[in-house]
């Protein structure tokens, strides 16, 4: 009598041959593809809000604000001309939250187009071929 450890050693041992699929894509489905570009929309204004902060603080770290007011004051002669009280970090957040919004609207609207366009275009093409492997 062999074990169990035995027999699963010689299964084990065979080769597996790979076996390769080609399916069409004649198909998306338009409440997924909403909710999947509303996701990603999200994903990456949230990626710009905190990018913006981020950059705004490492800029005023460093000077960047100062040194371009004394720039501004000496090229308009305005000395009362202050770039920091224009851009300050409430400001600069508020902008980027709002353009962030606008954004996701328009991502998700252009994903639901993009899926109503593939819908449509596949009725003339016949759909994507994709081809699938177990390896």
């Amino acid at each position: 009598m062999s074990s169990v450890a035995e027999k699963l050693q010689r299964k084990s041992q065979r080769t597996v041959a790979t076996k390769q699929v080609r399916l069409k894509l004649v198909y998306i489905d338009f409440w997924s593809a909403v909710k999947f570009s509303f996701l990603v929309a999200v994903c990456l204004g949230i990626i710009f809000v905190v990018a913006t902060v981020l950059l705004w603080i490492v800029l005023n770290s460093t000077g960047i604000f100062s040194s371009l007011n004394d720039i501004f004051v000496d090229v308009l002669g305005d000395p009362e001309f202050n770039i920091a009280s224009d851009f300050s970090l409430p400001q600069v957040a508020l902008f980027a939250f709002v353009v962030a919004l606008l954004n996701t609207v328009v991502g998700t609207a252009l994903g639901a187009v993009a899926a109503v366009l593939y819908n449509f275009s596949v009725r003339l093409t016949g759909g994507l071929l994709v081809g699938f492997t177990n390896s």
